[in-house]
């Protein structure tokens, strides 16, 4: 699968392990940045990651920052991404059954790295259920009022 990751300098450590783990997997990994620990805006990346995705480049994406909140929000705001922040198993894989989430978001401060690696590859392996859900994942395109 084509997997773009992109994370801010709190989430930066764990999208280089993240990043190692999806080529050990056999992804390819569009890494969107960032690539330092220094201090950047994470709204920057979280739109690297989206357009990646919603422009075909990228079939899903991982987000990372601090708490994973703030990705959430900025890629959220993307018409056609589902955006899911997850702290542990049950919600990264209800997030795919559930939601069709194609965006992956997580805490860097929040969750360790083994954590991570189980989520990562739960979300990565969940199929979308489709019947009912796909009927509510399509009032997010109608909009409301």
């Amino acid at each position: 699968m084509k997997i773009a990751i992109g994370a801010d300098h709190g989430g930066f450590e764990l999208k280089e392990l993240v990043v190692a783990l999806l080529r050990e997997e056999g992804h390819e990994v569009l890494d969107k940045g960032c690539f330092s620990s220094d201090s950047v805006d994470y709204p920057e990346y979280a739109e690297k990651v989206c357009s990646s995705i919603l422009d075909g480049e990228a079939e899903r994406g991982i987000l990372i920052c601090g708490t994973g909140i703030g990705m959430s929000l900025a890629a959220n705001r993307h018409h056609g991404i589902r955006a899911a922040l997850c702290h542990e198993i049950f919600t990264a894989e209800m997030s795919r059954r559930h939601n069709d989430s194609n965006i992956l978001c997580m805490g860097g401060r929040v969750i360790g790295s083994a954590l991570a690696f189980e989520m990562v590859k739960t979300w990565l392996a969940t199929p979308f259920d489709g019947g009912r859900h796909s009927r509510r994942i399509s009032m997010f395109d109608k909009g409301f009022e």
